[in-house]
């Protein structure tokens, strides 16, 4: 299958973006997919591995075809034989800096296997089956195994330049060297020594002021503005001992290896003012306050423009605080909201543990996993950066697919492994309850689960998680195929009669069976066993409904219900912490102030940014 981001005419492949530190000879190896029993698949006739670094090719792999193409390793007496992805290895020299390197098959005239998988467009049918298609699983960078003495090639970059060294030396002495080499001079006891010294001393002066700007600047950014003179001292003690073992390098090296397991930059240390009263609650610094927003909105240290609007003092005047975030909120790093707050909001981190059963669904693979994952995340970055209402996460008419997913929802039209923006025509897929990501992980392997769906959406999107189970309780029976099988429904009326197990299904199942008609792997379907699925169930508060559309509109019906729910996961995460009772007045204040503009997603964060909570700490009690 072709993947997103990968060159045309390809299937199969991997992207990756490296950061090679300094010129040098450098390792790649290329792995490819492999069975549970670690046969590597769809080497049963001949293949092409091109193998290329930003967008040149650099080797192209024959994989000959064959039945003794597919195992690992094929032992031939002692003797291991060189076999499957073992050959897919080149060294080659690469210039430092950030690099992409692509793994994939160019697309042959079609032949049999290629064009019986393309219906599907899936790498493999089963776990365990070496048929369909190969693909590269990973790619392993090794080195530098060497670095290169010549000058670099005329790829733009110096030899041993980098971005982020770019960054680190923000001046270099010109002395560096030449009072490396002095010193040489001078241990060999030559002549000139007198002279030798001399220079020595004022390069090495020269070279301590500079590393005392470099370390200035670094442990200003590292620890968000809280760094003393002190620290900075510290540092260049580091540098010091580093300098005279290996040279200014070295020690700016040795500066940073220290910088780097400072407590100060491991952790997000907030002071109490010392007259702070035990207990009391004060107001956090600017500092504080630049940190806090970074984390929550960036999950990084602020970034120049943030650490100066702190220190400036502008967070606290009017406008000040508003301009910060929208800014954050409009850059790439606020994808970061996308990765760590949805992906444990929506449990989209759970994706990569789900193995639906292969019997049962014999269309399932990672293309479709991976693409189940990517709606979502795309779904919730739309609404992050056009800051649309939260509401359209439950409501939106529209949604993001490649060709892979369009297939699996029956959505027309749809070609290539890119993402783009589609309507949705069913209302049954509007909007998270018919995103298959959602409904994959609230299933097991071989079936749906109401109870899983249900506490899914109290939990998630009502915000009332049910209590956890009793002890003791019995596991749902499953199906021993002896005779017709039960709905789900059936099923679990069957188990709620145990009045210890109704106490909660009785809350969880009747939401859980609106999504009845989406299978496993959120798949429509109209019937179950033969029999017609009855998706009507009722919310806590007794609204009724019928299937998918119909649970949305009583959700719906209640938005605020909704949006205190996000509102409280969100502020969970800002804060680093549970919401507790007495946050229910902050609360309350950013839902009645969100309101006004519809709830939009900017409207949320600023309200969790400008909260009593966010901005205030209270002073640790006194110990003995």
């Amino acid at each position: 299958t072709h993947r997103e981001g990968m060159p045309f005419g390809t299937r199969g492949g991997l992207r990756v973006t490296h950061h090679f530190p300094v010129d040098g000879e450098y390792e790649i190896r290329i792995r490819l997919e492999r069975s549970q029993r670690d046969d590597v698949r769809g080497l049963h006739e001949p293949h092409e591995l091109e193998l290329a670094v930003d967008g040149r090719r650099v080797r192209l792999f024959a994989l000959d075809g064959g039945p003794h193409m597919y195992r690992q390793m094929v032992y031939d007496g002692e003797t291991p034989a060189l076999t499957a992805d073992d050959h897919l290895v080149l060294r080659a020299p690469v210039t430092a800096g950030p690099h992409v390197v692509t793994a994939t098959f160019p697309v042959k005239s079609f032949g049999v296997s290629e064009s019986l998988s393309r219906p599907l467009l899936r790498s493999y049918p089963t776990p365990n089956s070496v048929a369909g298609l190969p693909a590269v699983s990973r790619i392993l960078i090794t080195g530098p195994l060497a670095r290169r003495s010549s000058p670099a090639p005329p790829l733009g970059a110096q030899r041993g330049d980098t971005p982020t060294r770019r960054r680190i030396f923000t001046c270099r002495p010109a002395s560096a060297g030449a009072a490396e080499s002095a010193g040489a001079t001078e241990a060999a006891g030559t002549a000139g020594a007198a002279g030798t010294a001399e220079t020595a001393e004022t390069a090495g002066s020269a070279e301590t002021a500079c590393a005392e700007q470099i370390l200035t600047g670094l442990a200003r950014r590292a620890y968000r503005g809280l760094g003393t003179d002190a620290d900075v001292r510290e540092l260049v003690g580091f540098y010091e001992a580093g300098r005279a073992a290996g040279g200014f390098e070295a020690g700016i090296e040795a500066a940073l290896w220290r910088l780097l397991a400072s407590p100060k930059f491991l952790f997000r240390f907030e002071f109490d003012p010392p007259d702070a009263a035990p207990g009391a609650a004060y107001r956090l610094g600017d500092l504080e306050l630049a940190s806090r927003l970074s984390f929550f909105l960036w999950s990084s240290i602020p970034d120049e423009a943030l650490l100066a609007a702190a220190e400036r003092g502008e967070l606290r005047r009017p406008g000040g605080l508003e301009r910060q975030v929208r800014r954050m909120l409009a850059d790439p790093r606020a994808a970061a909201l996308v990765d760590n707050f949805a992906g444990q909001w929506l449990y989209l981190r759970n994706l990569q543990h789900i193995v639906p059963e292969p019997r049962r669904f014999r269309n399932f693979d990672n293309n479709l996993r991976r693409a189940f994952r990517r709606e979502t995340e795309l779904l919730f970055a739309s609404i992050v950066a056009e800051d649309r209402s939260v509401l359209e996460l439950l409501d939106a008419d529209y949604t993001f697919v490649n060709e892979r997913l369009a297939r699996h929802y029956g959505i027309p039209g749809v070609r290539g492994s890119h993402f783009r923006r589609v309507a949705v025509a069913d209302e049954h897929r509007r909007g998270l309850l018919g995103h298959g990501s959602i409904l994959t992980v609230t299933s097991y392997a071989n079936r749906t689960s109401p109870v899983l769906r249900g506490k899914w959406v109290l939990e998630n999107l009502l915000g009332a998680p049910p209590p956890p189970p009793p002890a003791d309780v019995p596991d749902l029976p499953e199906e021993d195929g002896s005779g017709p099988g039960l709905t789900m429904r059936e099923r679990l009326a069957a188990h709620r009669a145990n009045p210890v197990c109704a106490s909660c299904h009785a809350t969880m199942d009747p939401i859980g069976f609106g999504l009845e008609n989406f299978d496993a792997v959120g798949a429509w379907r109209q019937s179950e066993h033969g029999a017609p699925i009855d998706a009507s169930g009722t919310l806590p508060n007794g609204a009724a409904f019928e299937g998918p559309a119909e649970l949305r509109a009583a959700l719906l019906a209640r938005p605020e219900t909704f949006v205190r729910a996000l509102t409280v996961k969100l502020a969970t995460y800002a804060l680093g912490r549970g919401v507790e009772p007495f946050d229910a007045p902050a609360i309350r204040a950013i839902l009645a102030e969100a309101e006004g503009s519809g709830y939009t997603f900017s409207s949320l964060v600023l309200g969790i940014a400008r909260s009593v909570p966010f901005q205030m700490r209270e002073a640790a009690e006194q110990t003995e």
